[in-house]
């Protein structure tokens, strides 16, 4: 049961139920009248929400009732340095890095691997930050309802969903085809033929089931994500062992086949082996001590992932050839090609544990950022609700396993493959411009010029970050270009930290060299997302216009209708103050 009320009135209510009120309770979808009104009003309204900032305090306290239960508070600096391994390294590192030194990077793969490493990291410092400051479940959702608004929050939240619930899926597919590999079988052998689709009700077992752990604990999910992880970690502790015992220099020669273009390309596609660390941020709440927990938690995973990353990178480019390596199983076929061909089920084990790790680190950080997003009623509220019993957001977890898995179940869309890894680098570049406004601006503090120069340097960089990602597709090869604008970049910058004063100064941690750092962010996940080519751009604008229907007929009147119904609450408690002050002798 959970409780609900006022001050001085408590209801009992069942955590599980299904009304009307539960899934639309604002006063826009209360019958056709009032939902046609809304709709009438959609100018105003988006023009509201367009404008409206959260702030600190209202998504720490007041956004958290709408769970009527607490999530508990169980996780350390351990738990959180295993979740960071657990939800990035998976089956990522053992396909893409084969594919991409083929196809693109050749030996550079390394240096691919470093180039995305350092955008990672500058990412998860901006991350950590925030988590610091704002210690809740929404993660980068909650931290850009702060700082850039309910709208920017809004697009945040739907590719957050999209590249959960498709990545999910992606994983889920994945892992049975290890587990084919496994098997000594091809990895569609254990997939239903249907018309022409392979049907993969063992992705949707393990999907199910790594819900249901999640569901029943959080901490009993930390301790079996350090099982699978310590085992995956043995696996890649024996590939850099045996690979570099194998390795023959001569076989980094040419390093450079497909030059600098092919660094970059490769780099934007391997970025994805590093997604996964933004679940981490959702754990805030439930982490004991998040100021010391998260930096050392985010920070000292990402770490070590990048050089191990790297490590793994060099022994396959070392063992073999660019030109020979298989780019569907390259390290089973590296392995073989120097006598060792039963280490491709070694192999297969440490990339089914890595992905199971993934699995159940993303259960528990998509149910969360989908628990914050319905606190704030852009998705019904009833998906807020965390059981008393667990202390564990059930609902949250059960949208998106089942999404996950109807997917899962009849294709893994490998179509979208591109398309996550825009959304991904969007997310975070949003967040490096949403750590610049936070220590820069402060409503109702900073003067407007300081907000206006703060405007212009913003779209400074963030101009000359696309030009210069631009002219890379249009001119790889040449420089005139660059000479424009890396230096406005430069001064952009530079204008940030000459003519505006810090306004907000971190409590605990900080990024260190604002407002270096995060315009460097900015700049080099632009120019990634510009290595991914104009499809996933396509689908990109496909999926953010479907979202924007989806605001336009619903979002914006929900999220209008709660805001305005806690100003009205706020405004009567300080009448009903204000009336008990005059009425006391």
């Amino acid at each position: 049961m959970s409780y609900i009320g006022k001050e001085d009135e408590v209801q009992q209510r069942p955590y599980w139920r299904w009304s009307k009120v539960d899934f639309l309770p604002e006063e826009s979808f209360q019958n056709w009248n009032t939902y046609l009104s809304a709709l009438s009003q959609i100018y105003s309204r988006f023009n509201d929400r367009l404008l409206s900032r959260s702030d600190d305090a209202n998504e720490i306290t007041q956004l958290r009732k709408q769970s009527e239960n607490d999530m508990k508070r169980c996780l350390t600096w351990w738990d959180l340095t295993w979740f960071g391994f657990g939800s990035v390294i998976g089956a990522g590192i053992f396909v893409l890095t084969g594919q991409e030194a083929h196809h693109h990077a050749g030996p550079a793969i390394v240096l691919s691997y470093v180039a995305s490493g350092i955008s990672a990291m500058l990412s998860v410092f901006c991350y950590t930050e925030f988590a610091v400051e704002i210690p809740v479940a929404g993660g980068s959702f909650a931290y850009l309802r702060i700082e850039l608004g309910d709208f920017a929050a809004f697009i945040t939240a739907g590719n957050i969903l999209l590249e959960s619930i498709v990545g999910g899926a992606a994983v889920a597919r994945a892992w049975t085809s290890y587990f084919a590999t496994l098997l000594n079988r091809q990895p569609d052998s254990l997939r239903i033929p249907k018309g022409s689709y392979l049907l993969d009700p063992i992705a949707v077992a393990v999907l199910a089931i790594a819900a249901t752990i999640a569901m029943i604990s959080t901490k009993k999910t930390s301790q079996l994500n350090w099982i699978a992880t310590a085992l995956n970690t043995l696996v890649i502790l024996f590939v850099l062992i045996a690979g570099f015992a194998h390795a023959n220099t001569s076989n980094l020669t040419p390093f450079l086949p497909h030059g600098a273009k092919g660094i970059f390309q490769a780099a934007a596609i391997v970025y994805f082996a590093y997604g996964g660390f933004d679940n981490i941020a959702t754990m805030a709440e439930e982490t004991k001590n998040p100021s010391r927990d998260m930096p050392l938690g985010l920070l000292g995973s990402m770490l070590i992932i990048t050089v191990v990353y790297c490590l793994m990178a060099l022994s396959l480019s070392m063992m073999q050839k660019y030109t020979e390596i298989d780019p569907n199983a390259a390290y089973s076929m590296a392995f073989q090609s120097v006598g060792m061909k039963w280490a491709k089920y070694l192999v297969a084990l440490g990339a089914l544990k890595g992905m199971t790790a993934v699995l159940l680190v993303g259960a528990l950080g998509q149910a969360r950022y989908t628990t914050h997003i319905a606190r704030a009623h852009m998705i019904p509220p009833w998906f807020a609700l965390v059981h008393p019993k667990t202390g564990t957001p059930i609902n949250a977890t059960l949208l998106m396993t089942i999404s996950s898995g109807l997917i899962a179940f009849f294709s893994s869309l490998d179509v979208l493959a591109s398309l996550l890894s825009v959304s991904t680098l969007f997310i975070f570049m949003m967040m490096a411009v949403a750590l610049l406004v936070r220590r820069y601006y402060v409503r109702e503090v900073t003067p407007e010029i300081n907000q206006l120069k703060l405007a212009i340097f913003l779209l400074i960089i963030i101009a000359c970050s696309m030009g210069t990602s631009a002219y890379w597709g249009l001119r790889p090869n040449g420089w005139v270009g660059y000479v424009v604008t890396i230096p406005l970049w430069f001064l952009g910058t530079m204008g940030i930290s000459i003519f505006l004063p810090h306004q907000r100064t971190p409590k605990v941690w900080g990024v260190p060299l604002v407002p270096w750092l995060p315009s460097l962010s900015v700049a080099i996940n632009i120019f990634l997302m510009g290595s991914l080519g104009s499809p996933a751009f396509i689908r990109f604008g496909i999926c953010t216009a479907a979202m924007l229907v989806y605001y336009i007929l619903v979002g914006v009147h929900a999220t209008y209708d709660m805001a305005h119904q806690q100003q009205k609450l706020d405004a009567l408690k300080v009448k009903n103050e204000d009336e008990d002050k005059e009425g006391k002798p």
